[in-house]
């Protein structure tokens, strides 16, 4: 089986082939161009498909997409303004038509969550969060060996629950959301608010290694607030395992062991007994490798 396989981000879309073992087996990728709209990202994506159809034989098309997405109708529910027109598309209609073939799509950190625990940090856990950690926080949830999407769609927008009231403002509309304090952007805002240098996370973290005394404290605020956030969700929840996925999760060890530190200082003792704490181990392909796992549930 060959599934091309796209995951749409905001300034980029990877794509590639993939067979139903989750090996990929070329990989590549085009530029949004965001601003040109759902639209014209939909017939990218659909003149892609056709291209790739001359040299493969295809059996569908899987899409990790940022946004909400309703999995069943392939309905974009709610998307930023960054892709303008996006939110109400029937992305799976749409390009299925076109290329006449069976398309997926679902949501991207749900699609990391399916990577994970298809061949992954979390394959040995059926409960477990998926928190990414990037310009924003987003988060998925597996209860029971399956991915939980709430009623609507929408569950595990963990960056938006609120951990300072009437704090910073946030793209949401509301005000003190996780993400304005414990993203990897709001890390470096703090940097140059406190440092007056803007510094790449990398140079952030071998700072820290080597215990420079402007960095560490700056650190320990950043990883409270995020535990803060993560201890909400710990005693909502009682998962047994956080993956923690996103650029940031290059750190390794390092961040995990901060992150476990933390935490077990603020959850309840039975809340902390069986919990573990990992990088996501798919990296750049974990949300590839998850939309061919949704695919192969729908479809396979």
């Amino acid at each position: 089986m060959y599934i091309a396989v796209f995951d749409i981000g905001g300034t980029s879309v990877k794509y590639g082939i993939a067979t139903e073992k989750g090996d990929l087996l070329i990989e590549d990728a085009f530029p949004t161009n965001a601003q040109l709209g759902g639209e014209t990202l939909v017939q990218t994506i659909i003149d892609k498909v056709k291209t790739l159809q001359r040299d493969w034989q295809l059996d569908g098309v899987a899409i990790s997409s940022a946004g909400q997405i309703d999995n069943k109708t392939g309905i974009v529910v709610h998307a930023t303004d960054t892709i303008p027109d996006y939110t109400g598309m029937n992305v799976v209609k749409r390009i299925g038509e076109a290329v006449a073939l069976p398309v997926t799509v679902e949501n991207d950190v749900n699609c990391t969550a399916l990577g994970e625990h298809w061949n992954g940090a979390a394959s040995d856990s059926d409960n477990f969060v998926c928190v990414t950690i990037g310009t924003g926080i987003g988060g998925a949830l597996f209860a029971g060996g399956q991915l939980y999407t709430g009623s609507g769609f929408s569950a595990g927008e963990i960056g938006h629950m609120t951990l300072y009231p009437g704090g910073k403002a946030c793209t949401c509309g509301d005000e003190g959301c996780l993400e304005k304090y414990s993203s990897s952007s709001a890390l470096q805002e703090m940097l140059f608010e406190h440092l007056g240098v803007k510094m790449e996370l990398r140079d952030f973290f071998d700072r820290l290694r080597d215990g420079d005394e402007d960095c560490v404290p700056l650190f320990n605020r950043w990883i409270d607030d995020l535990t803060t956030g993560l201890k909400s969700m710990v005693h909502m929840l009682n998962p047994g395992l956080i993956v923690i996925g996103g650029g940031i999760s290059a750190q390794g060890d390092f961040l995990v062991n901060a992150i476990k530190a933390s935490l077990q200082q603020k959850i309840m003792p039975n809340h902390g007994k069986n919990l573990d704490v990992r990088v996501a181990e798919n990296g750049n392909q974990a949300n590839l490798l998850g939309a061919v796992k949704h695919f192969l549930n729908e479809r396979g």
